[in-house]
């Protein structure tokens, strides 16, 4: 065979590969409220293809499988059908994610009624720190800062469910948006992955609080901490030790709560690990 002969046949061979892939395909622990979801998409072109999901524009980036995508479906979306559209120079096509319904059990806690009832003064320094995270939630770099799979913050495993509806002191509250690790106080907590602090403070609700960038829009919170080893606008490295686990803001003992928002879901961490993790 010549060469000419064997170029004409890989390329030919690739073009049918590339057309037996379906446009889109989907990866995920369950397409559900509260799941993370992978996109891959069939488009050779070297200029990435525009992505949209549940009325948002998602950032597509590029590696070993060729243009992804990640979609998180929030803790709060209904059940039905929703329209993925991919729009590119060599891709234009569309997907249904159909979410099926879940149910979320109810725990109920004690705690300090100052975290149920804020005392009168609180209100302001209350008002600040959701200014402060909802800024953090729109403030993600433009491009992926992890390229390593995502790994646990703790050793331990999570012992208190995403999504359960709270009723703190006989009042239902906010629904659980992260996953919670009974972990002893002091043991170290390490970066789930690669990425930059966006805030590192003493919040009122979450303790001593980290959110940590990893670009594309999605994000790790870990509250709670007792002590932080790391500062606003640090650059972090997988693995790297953030803080320690303690019992600050409105908790019931020493624990780990991590949270995680993609493109503003909020998404249950098991299922980032799931996705995006090396197990």
């Amino acid at each position: 065979m010549g060469t000419r002969t064997l170029v004409v046949a890989i390329a030919a061979a690739i073009s049918a590969a590339q057309t037996s892939r379906p446009p889109i395909a989907v990866e995920a622990r369950s397409v559900q409220p509260g799941e993370l979801v992978m996109l891959t998409l069939n488009a050779s072109s070297t200029d990435a293809p525009s992505v949209r999901a549940f009325d948002k524009t998602i950032a597509a980036f590029h590696d070993q499988k060729g243009w992804q995508a990640i979609v998180g479906i929030d803790l709060d979306a209904k059940p039905g059908r929703y329209v993925v559209s991919v729009d590119g120079p060599k891709l234009h096509a569309t997907h249904e994610l159909v979410v099926q319904p879940k149910t979320f059990r109810t725990r109920r806690l004690t705690v300090n009624p100052d975290f149920v009832t804020p005392p009168p003064g609180t209100a302001d320094r209350i008002e600040r720190d959701n200014r402060l995270l909802s800024h953090a939630w729109q403030s993600s770099a433009a491009e992926r800062l992890w390229h390593d799979p995502f790994e646990r913050p703790v050793k331990e495993e999570a012992n208190s469910a995403f999504g359960t509806r709270s009723i703190f002191n006989g009042q239902p509250r906010n629904a659980h948006g992260g996953a919670d690790f009974l972990s002893p106080a002091g043991t170290p907590i390490r970066s789930p992955n690669a990425g930059h602090v966006l805030i590192a403070e003493d919040l009122y609700f979450s303790g001593n609080t980290v959110v940590i960038d990893h670009g594309l829009g999605l994000f790790s919170m870990l509250a709670h901490l007792s002590a932080f080893d790391v500062h606003e606008g640090d650059e972090v490295a997988r693995g790297q030790v953030l803080g320690r686990v303690g019992a600050t803001g409105r908790v019931t003992g020493p624990h780990l709560h991590w949270a995680v928002r993609a493109n503003g879901a909020r998404v249950d961490p098991l299922s980032l690990l799931a996705v995006l993790g090396g197990q």
